[in-house]
């Protein structure tokens, strides 16, 4: 007989996160130690608290530092692997973005309008090409059962209805464009947020800063990076969800990292688009640059898939390279050209790709390579999840969490997260908080149904109020960020539940009002 979940609250902040700690080194060994608080560790909790296992994810640093931050915020159909073949990871792909649109997280993603300018230079044979991908995509989206009211199907439009949806968009020789829709997120790191304290809500112990060493199939050492003590936990399953850095926990994988860079604009730059502006790659098999509207007024120009050998940072940093080729990449298809002088910040991330073909040395370019997971059990005993994409966390996390309970003989309940839905979902049961009716736009796509709790449960002074001029991120929410989602430092509030930070002027203007809210918190 497999135990009943456990139902507490999604509240995460420093006070639960000092008696979660206490009890998890008080107490006897959990179900499931997951190492790593990015999208697919949070996953794997969710999962496994939904079963009725007792959980604990651990993370040296916050939720969603590493690459879970630097997405491009989409949600992808697989479209683009269908270009080399690969239908399963496309089928799985439009599946998993059909269970986060629908279901699991409908107050986070939308329909993302993709609009390809049909300029002088695209020639007829590539004009087919995108087509017939749009056409592979709409089928994609019918077989992953997805309504066309949630994914609208692809079309062309006239060169007067681009001009409306990309402002900027070059006009000389213009003759319309294709449109096609895909799934994007508010944000990638508020979706890990979300994960993770509905995980919370099922009963596991989500516990940032605090770093696990010598991990094995059954224990590991876990140090408090805060307080700087050490304490052994025993688990009857230790999961190394840690992403790019997962050798460090297993020297014996090999992972091959590849660098996405993204530059950030004012979305007045690309005058204020409601589409973006897709430019096919020259040379390349269906592979494009995106400028993409998002949140707090901007625009991220992005993707480049270069090698990355050595060391892994922290934080990667964009290259001038990379930064020249997406400037000369999107400016093919602008009437008036950007220069660096337009960039206002960047960002870029590394994706954990399985290495196929030697290693650093390896050749080949980085986007042929496979966006396959694998689920690995060491020597020790202890299992890993590499590989994969942020779209199929969940799937990810299935697989891993399966492969865990049949190795240990875990008593578990069934997968429930294809239908479970995320705090701030309507049908959570944490969406029913009372509070204001008249509620920002802004608030209420970045936290769903709990926006109204947000400025209900503010003891701030002008809640309501933004933390800085011109900046739509309300007072309320830097407070609920630190009492409610978990935020322990000004770089988790600035760079992580908000996106602010992303530009360094904007981090200044706002870092007064984080501090403030942190140094109110009694239970810091």
């Amino acid at each position: 007989m497999t135990r009943r979940p456990i139902t507490r609250s999604a509240t995460l902040n420093a006070a639960r996160r000092a008696a979660d700690l206490q009890a998890l080194a008080d107490g006897g060994p959990v179900d499931v130690l997951v190492i790593g608080g990015g999208i697919t560790g949070a996953g794997i909790a969710v999962d496994a608290a939904a079963r009725g296992l007792s959980v604990a994810l651990v993370d040296k640093h916050d939720l969603a530092f590493g690459t879970s931050r630097w997405s491009s915020k989409l949600v992808h159909g697989g479209l683009r692997y269908l270009a080399t073949g690969n239908v399963g990871i496309a089928r799985r792909s439009a599946v998993e973005r059909g269970i986060l649109m629908t279901r699991t997280a409908p107050h986070l993603t939308r329909a993302m309008p993709q609009l390809v300018p049909l300029l002088p230079g695209t020639g007829r044979a590539e004009r087919a090409l995108v087509r017939t991908g749009f056409l592979a995509g709409d089928l994609l989206r019918r077989l992953a059962g997805t309504p066309a009211s949630v994914l609208p199907r692809s079309r062309r439009v006239d060169a007067a209805r681009a001009a409306e949806l990309a402002p900027t968009v070059r006009r000389d020789g213009l003759d319309g464009a294709l449109l096609a829709y895909d799934g994007q997120l508010i944000d990638d790191a508020r979706l890990v947020s979300a994960v993770a304290r509905t995980a919370a809500q099922h009963g596991a112990r989500i516990l940032t800063y605090v770093e696990a060493s010598a991990a094995t199939g059954t224990s590991a050492r876990l140090t408090d990076r805060r307080s700087g003590e050490s304490f052994d936990v025993a688990a009857r399953a230790v999961i190394n969800a840690t992403g790019v850095w997962a050798g460090d926990l297993d020297p014996a994988l090999r992972l091959r990292p590849s660098r996405g860079t993204h530059l950030v604009f004012d979305a007045a730059a690309f005058g204020h688009p409601t589409a973006a502006l897709t430019i096919p790659i020259p040379g390349e098999l269906n592979r494009f640059v995106f400028a993409m509207p998002e949140q707090l007024g901007r625009v991220y120009l992005g993707l480049t898939d270069e090698d990355a050998p050595g060391p892994i940072p922290d934080e990667p940093r964009a290259t001038p390279a990379e930064i020249a080729f997406l400037l000369d990449t999107v400016n093919t298809a602008l009437a008036t050209s950007l220069s660096v002088d337009d960039v206002v910040g960047t960002y870029a991330g590394l994706r954990p790709l399985i290495d196929t073909d030697g290693g650093a040395s390896g050749t080949g370019n980085t986007a042929d390579i496979s966006r396959e997971h694998a689920v690995v059990e060491s020597a020790t005993g202890m299992i890993s999840i590499v590989g994969g994409k942020l779209t199929e966390y969940r799937l990810m996390a299935s697989d891993v969490l399966d492969r865990a309970i049949a190795l240990r003989h875990l008593r578990a309940g069934p997968c429930r997260t294809r239908t479970l839905p995320l705090i701030g979902a309507p049908a959570n049961p944490g969406a029913a908080a009372g509070g204001p009716t008249r509620l920002p736009a802004s608030l209420v796509a970045r936290y769903g149904c709990e926006a109204a709790a947000v400025i209900a449960s503010a003891t701030c002074g002008h809640p309501t109020d933004p933390v800085a001029e011109g900046i739509d991120v309300l007072r309320a929410e830097f407070e609920y960020a630190v009492t409610h989602e978990g935020a322990l430092g000004v770089d988790d509030i600035l760079d992580r539940r908000t996106r602010i930070g992303l530009v360094a002027a904007d981090r200044q203007r706002a870092l007064p009002a984080a501090q403030e809210m942190l140094a109110a918190d009694p239970r810091r």
